[in-house]
């Protein structure tokens, strides 16, 4: 039944004091602890230091965050800027406009030092504009959604199901009879809202990570309506993956404009970026980042949009730019691209790479680099459902050859 669909996850997860069991493998000292949202992870003694330095990191952020709102007002940053009109401008409308000019400039600033975990729920659903589509329908929906799909089964229902066990597994709370039944409603939920997209493997992983953030079902649930359909680029997650494959090839052309030898090498050795970038757009570096700095690209994420992927991606290559031209082969490339990003515990040294050292992007380039790529996606795409319905006709007919 449904009856708790909208309470608050158990408490019984809660972010905890790293715990570590040390062992000695030939001369090195592999530990394993707990990051801040219960993610079991393996690194060596130098991580666990990191990571206890990001939770004095998160604190601090945590009492500026307090110390503006107990000096400018409580929510100051969920205030949206007042509207004025043309032919009222007057010396006070235009000291209000600069105020807000002002907040909107502190805000970014801010999200991008971080968003302290107990703010992060209310802050997201006001930036990422989820509140606001919340408020367009009666408060009852989500409820009502999951009354009338229960016992439902579809296609997506069947791939959901089969997923659910496979998302994080060993997880404190995710992996439990609880987690997979509040990660499946959502995600359900969600498929019967959107019959478009339905489900789409990916949505798995970044679903359970806004579980964990936004603490009840319901708010994880319009934060992946507002992600899928105001955030990020149209067709991600449709049945041919349209969007991501553009979303590759933009990100293939912006790779070569600025980072030209890097992208020179990768071509001639063979490497396509599509091979660890397509986790990337469809799971929005869950799968592949450390949880909190996972989560420090999403506060951008949420209120800059969906170039924010783009800045990141470019700068996991740039970080890694003279060890990757040293390579000779593909499989060197994806060993350095992810060992690098399963050990970024330090949201920093990747968030000042991906906004100061990668020259600035806008939504509009954007916007004009997916246009030029759909018509040769779209075609691609088209070229390929007719082969694949073409060997179907030739496995069903009666002359042709069977094993």
């Amino acid at each position: 039944m449904f009856g708790t669909q909208s309470r608050e996850i158990s408490r019984e997860f809660q972010p905890q004091v790293f715990k570590t069991s040390i062992q000695t493998r030939r001369a090195n000292i592999t530990v394993k602890f707990q990051d801040l949202y219960g993610f079991t992870v393996e690194g060596n003694v130098d991580d666990v230091n990191i990571l206890n330095e990001l939770r004095e990191k998160v604190r601090h952020q945590g009492r500026v965050w307090w110390a503006l709102e107990a000096s400018k007002g409580a929510n100051w940053y969920l205030q949206p800027p007042p509207a004025v009109s043309a032919s009222k401008i007057s010396v006070g409308s235009l000291k209000s406009s600069a105020l807000a000019v002002a907040n909107t400039i502190a805000l970014k600033k801010l999200i991008r030092n971080g968003i302290p975990p107990l703010l992060r729920p209310k802050v997201w659903l006001s930036i990422s504009g989820a509140a606001k589509k919340k408020s367009t329908v009666p408060e009852s929906y989500y409820v009502d959604l999951l009354k009338a799909v229960e016992g439902k089964v579809t296609p997506a229902t069947k791939q959901i199901d089969q997923d659910l066990p496979r998302t994080f597994p060993g997880h404190p709370w995710l992996d439990t009879l609880e987690g997979h039944a509040s990660l499946r409603r959502v995600l359900v939920a969600y498929s019967f809202r959107d019959c478009h997209v339905g489900y789409c493997q990916g949505l798995n992983y970044v679903a359970a990570l806004l579980l964990l953030v936004m603490k009840t079902e319901e708010d994880a649930f319009w934060m992946l309506a507002v992600l899928l359909e105001n955030v990020l680029v149209n067709d991600c997650y449709t049945d041919n993956l349209s969007g991501c494959h553009v979303e590759q090839r933009v990100f293939k052309d912006l790779l070569a404009k600025k980072c030209p030898m890097l992208y020179n090498h990768l071509e001639s050795i063979g490497f396509d970026v599509s091979l660890v970038a397509t986790e990337w757009f469809l799971c929005l570096f869950s799968k592949s980042l450390p949880s909190e700095t996972t989560l420090r690209v999403w506060d951008v994420l949420f209120n800059e949009g969906a170039k924010v992927l783009f800045h990141v991606a470019l700068a996991i290559f740039r970080m890694k730019e003279m060890e990757l031209l040293m390579t000779q082969h593909v499989g060197d490339v994806i060993s350095i691209i992810q060992r690098t990003t399963h050990h970024l515990y330090e949201p920093e040294d990747l968030l000042t790479v991906a906004f100061d050292k990668v020259s600035s992007m806008t939504e509009n380039t954007i916007t004009k680099q997916r246009k030029k790529q759909e018509p040769a996606v779209m075609a691609e795409l088209d070229q390929r459902l007719k082969r694949l319905n073409s060997m179907k006709l030739d496995e069903g007919s009666p002359e042709s050859p069977r094993e």
